[in-house]
Order: structure tokens, then C-alpha cells, then sequence
């Protein structure tokens, strides 16, 4: 039987997303796409079937433990997936992994030494590595034959030039790999792709990309290229996110542990997943939610996270010496037109504008045609980088043995 498919697996830390596509026929269209959100909480599925328009909404019961739901939404995810293809059409399964260090620039095909070097970088993403390996660890128990391919985050900054790929941190630190490397890669590849499509003049200019969702950052482009993003050696650094803290004053940590005694696993919890947008409000770390309450701590954590996306864009602009073009993607940059409007509306000193009807339907170009900078929503899709990585992993494996 013809190994004629590509599936995708981006297991996130609040969602798990899943996508086949027909090899050679990578494109927006992937012949069918899984997605279970809500991660640890009650888990919304959804199903798109391309090929006969349908769709499946359902919401599923929360497991027992939260920790048990990565797992149990992995199970419910493979266990459809197979309803729907044979396997033994499948020619690779490429997995989103989030870190991958130093070494890990291109796509990969995963074998023990690979998983055991992937595995070491944990602590520089807990709240996502364990998930990304977890997947292929079952994917590969489940089908030993068929390639996992792992694809990275950290590999559309590999070029990030020296000043600000480096701390101000002693050089052998730097040395021993404790650098800037940012996330959201895979995102970033997309838009910027889209973008020469859309506005060409603008994609080859100065460009910063706003990923807001539950995870949030920013990358600073010139030519497509990422020469600034606004997370650093992990994922906690930059914007305000849903649970993560963002940019912190390192002698907060210090603090913590000297004078309230806190552990550094009761520390690392706090910033990873008792902070951001919930920690903030007190009331949730979803910003849909946020912006249905009338509670003042809600519009208060709102607020803050549209001051601190002006004031990243405002550095990320110094970074390229000026601006051409801004993008919106990722969960609430798509879907959220007043958080777009807050953070554009105080830009103007920049050159942003933005057209509020345009802004309010959701138009790929939001901002006035006489605006200095062109503002657009392009709504992300990692699943083509992935399906596209498998493409590049399988090339790479059939060059090596061949």
C-alpha cells in the first residue's frame, strides 16, 4: 500500500492538535484536522473533515487527575485518528517539539539518542517538552515503522545575531549553551510565508509578528528573517501570558528562595502555571474570559497585557530601526479584535492605525490604506510547517541511507 500521508501532532500545553495531509498536496487544505482544547479542564473537540465539509463539535468530560490529561487526550486523539486512515498509509508522523537547543536547527528524524537529547532540554520547557516527547514516545510504541520526525520552535531563530542571542552573563555560560532562543517557530514561519503572499513590498521589510494566545510572544523580522523575539532561554520570558509570568526581575526569583523560603520546584510552579492573566485577575488565565467579566481585576490583567504588547512592539521596532508592517496571530490575536484595537490604539506615534471596521470583521488588513504601517490578522497554521518538515525529515533520511 502506498505510503501517501503526512500527519501532524502538536501537542501543546493547553491543547492538542492534530492534522493529515496528502504528500505532495501540502497546503492550507489538509485533508482532515483533530483538535482538542481546554487542557486540563473539560476538553472541547473538534473535527474538519476538507474533502466532505464536515465538522464535529463535542465536549468531553475532564479526566479524574489534570495530570493524567495530556495523556488521556493523546489516547483520544490516536484512537480517532485511526477511525478515519489506515496506518499503514502513513509515511511519517511529524511532531511539534518546542526546544531544541543547540543543535537541533532543521527537522529531525527521532531515534533513542535523539529522544535522550531532546529529553535533557526539559527543564528549559516543562511546561511543553515532556508533552511534544510523551507524543512520539506513544506514537512510536504504538507504529515502531513508521518515522517520527521532530520539528522545532527554536529553529526559526537560529540566526538571531549575537546581541540578542547572548546575557549579560559571564561568557562561559554562553559557552555552555545558556542563551536566547525563542519560541513559537513554527508560527512565525507560517505568518511570514503568508505575508509574501499578501503583501510582498511589506514581507521584505521591517515586520514584527505578534503570537498571542495562551502562549504569547513577539518576533521582530527584517527580509523574513527573526533578528529579535521577546522570549529568551525558556518560555517564561517576554509578554504576560496565560498562566506564565513573562519578563521578570531576577531578583524576584533570588528573593523567593532566600527570604520566603520558597523551593525552586514551588517557584518554578508559581511562574509556570500560577502567574500571567491568572494570576493577575484571579479569575482565569483564558482571556475570552477576561474580557466577558465586569470584575475590575479582569480589565485590570486585560490592560496590562496590552501595555506590555506596546511596549514589546515599541522595542522590537527599535530593534529594526522602524517599522513596516505588524501582524496578529495566534488564538487571541485572531479571534480577539478588542485586545487588537488596545494595543493598536496608542501606537500611532509609530505610524500604526487601525480601520475598526476592518478590524471588527476580521479582514486580513486592518489598518487604513493611507496608514504608514500595514497592520494584518493572519491566522496561524503549524500544522502546513509540520506536514512540510516530515517532507524535509524523510529527504534528510532517504539522503543518509541512500
Amino acid at each position: 500500500m502506498e505510503k501517501d500521508l503526512i500527519v501532524t501532532l502538536n501537542a501543546g500545553s493547553s491543547s492538542l492538535r492534530c492534522a493529515v495531509f496528502e504528500r505532495g498536496q501540502i497546503g492550507p487544505e489538509a485533508r482532515l484536522r483533530l483538535s482538542l482544547r481546554g487542557l486540563p479542564g473539560t476538553m472541547v473537540w473538534k473535527r474538519e473533515d476538507t474533502r466532505t465539509g464536515e465538522t464535529e463539535d463535542a465536549r468531553l468530560d475532564p479526566p479524574e487527575a489534570s495530570d493524567k490529561a495530556q495523556k488521556t487526550a493523546l489516547a483520544e486523539m490516536t484512537d480517532r485518528l485511526l477511525t478515519e486512515i489506515n496506518p499503514a498509509r502513513i509515511a511519517a508522523v511529524s511532531h511539534r517539539v518546542v526546544h531544541g537547543g543547540r543543535d537541533f536547527t532543521t527537522p529531525v528524524q527521532v531515534d533513542a539518542e535523539v529522544m535522550k537529547r531532546l529529553a535533557a532540554l526539559s527543564p528549559m520547557a516543562p511546561s511543553h517538552q515532556p508533552h511534544n516527547l510523551a507524543a512520539i514516545r506513544d506514537l512510536a510504541g504504538r507504529f515502531p515503522d513508521i518515522p517520527q520526525i521532530a520539528c522545532f520552535d527554536t529553529a526559526f531563530h537560529k540566526d538571531l545575531p549575537h546581541e540578542d542571542r547572548v546575557f549579560a552573563l559571564p561568557k562561559d555560560m554562553a559557552d555552555d549553551g545558556i542563551l536566547r532562543y525563542g519560541f513559537h517557530g513554527l508560527s512565525y514561519d507560517h505568518v511570514a510565508s503568508a505575508l509574501c503572499e499578501m503583501a510582498p513590498e511589506i514581507a521584505q521589510g521591517r515586520v514584527v509578528i505578534a503570537h498571542l494566545g495562551h502562549g504569547a510572544s513577539m518576533c521582530a523580522l527584517h527580509g523574513g528573517r527573526s533578528v529579535a523575539t521577546t522570549m529568551g532561554m525558556t518560555a517564561l520570558d517576554g509578554l504576560p501570558m496565560g498562566r506564565r509570568c513573562g519578563a521578570l526581575d531576577p531578583g524576584i526569583v533570588l528573593y523567593l528562595i532566600e527570604q520566603r523560603g520558597m523551593a525552586p520546584a514551588d517557584v518554578r510552579e508559581m511562574l509556570y502555571e500560577s502567574s500571567g492573566l491568572a494570576g493577575l485577575s484571579g479569575i482565569s488565565g483564558e482571556m475570552i474570559e477576561l474580557l466577558d467579566s465586569d470584575a475590575p481585576a479582569a480589565r485590570a490583567a486585560v490592560a496590562f497585557f496590552t501595555y506590555r504588547c506596546r511596549r514589546e512592539i515599541g522595542s522590537l521596532a527599535a530593534a529594526l530601526g522602524g517599522l513596516d508592517g505588524l501582524v496578529f496571530t495566534g488564538g487571541v490575536g485572531e479571534n480577539a479584535p478588542g485586545i487588537r484595537e488596545g494595543i493598536c490604539a496608542e501606537l500611532g506615534w509609530l505610524g500604526i492605525g487601525i480601520d475598526q471596521q476592518a478590524n471588527a470583521h476580521g479582514s486580513s488588513r486592518i489598518s487604513p490604506d493611507a496608514g504608514t504601517v500595514g497592520v494584518y490578522l493572519i491566522p496561524t497554521d503549524e500544522e502546513q510547517v509540520l506536514a512540510r518538515g516530515a517532507e524535509e525529515g524523510l529527504r534528510e533520511c532517504d539522503c543518509a541511507t541512500g
